[in-house]
């Protein structure tokens, strides 16, 4: 069993790791099977969060509205997870939308991992399904904000301990870490002429927006200006 890790979790827009934008970031560390010190944080993504979204976690444009910003939120977690081993339950849609994030920022991100999910399947195949929810019923953890980003990573920390207690000795190759991958498409970003006509978008039509224009890539932009035309109209001159 490994025993020193940060636990994620990340509550999105979406599932799309190129579309989508992160709303809450939530990570335990955990040091000698212990949690010493836990980051919480809303994302002011400047982005309307979809019904089903604040359906599913309870998060509302109020609660992350004036927080920190993507840089600000995604720099608080790499200062405190450092270069630990990473744990999630699906880590893999985690680690995505983090390195995504981390490379949007100018940065780099290579990190190893370990998936309660994936170790679930392997040792838990005769559960009705292996979720996160089910996982820690099965083992009696209880979940007071399911679908909150701190609260899932303790609980998935948790279902690791549990997993490891009982597995660890018969398949310890399980509960090693081992490198994360996804794979980044190249983004280019915003163009000047995308800059300035976002900007002309939004005095012409009195749209008020926290999102950081230089901090857009050209894809992104593209589908910003797309959405502002199809919702207001374009610019009369």
């Amino acid at each position: 069993m490994w025993n020193s890790y940060v636990a994620l979790d990340l509550e999105t827009t979406g599932l799309s790791p190129m579309r989508d934008q992160i709303l809450e970031i939530g990570a335990a560390r955990v040091e000698n099977g212990e949690i010493t010190d836990t980051y919480e944080t809303f994302v002011d993504s400047g982005v309307e969060i979809p019904e089903r979204i604040t359906l599913l976690t309870g998060i509302t444009a109020e609660m992350t509205m004036g927080g920190p910003g993507l840089r600000e939120a995604v720099e608080g977690f790499l200062e405190f997870s450092g270069d630990a081993v990473l744990l999630g339950h699906n880590l893999p849609f985690d680690y995505g939308f983090m390195k995504r994030n981390v490379v949007k920022l100018g940065g780099t991100y290579e990190r190893r991992g370990l998936d309660t999910l994936a170790i679930a399947k392997s040792v838990l195949a005769d559960l009705p399904g292996r979720s996160l929810d089910r996982v820690a019923a099965h083992y009696g953890i209880s979940q007071e904000h399911h679908h909150r980003a701190l609260d899932d990573a303790v609980t998935a920390a948790r279902i690791y301990a549990c997993m490891a207690e009982q597995f660890g000795e018969e398949r310890p190759e399980l509960f090693e870490p081992s490198l994360l991958a996804f794979k980044l498409k190249k983004e280019s970003p915003v163009t000047n002429s995308q800059k300035g006509y976002l900007r002309d978008l939004l005095k012409y039509h009195r749209i008020e927006t926290s999102v950081k224009i230089e901090t857009l890539t050209k894809s992104e932009a593209s589908r910003m200006i797309d959405g502002i035309i199809s919702q207001y109209g374009r610019i009369m001159r």
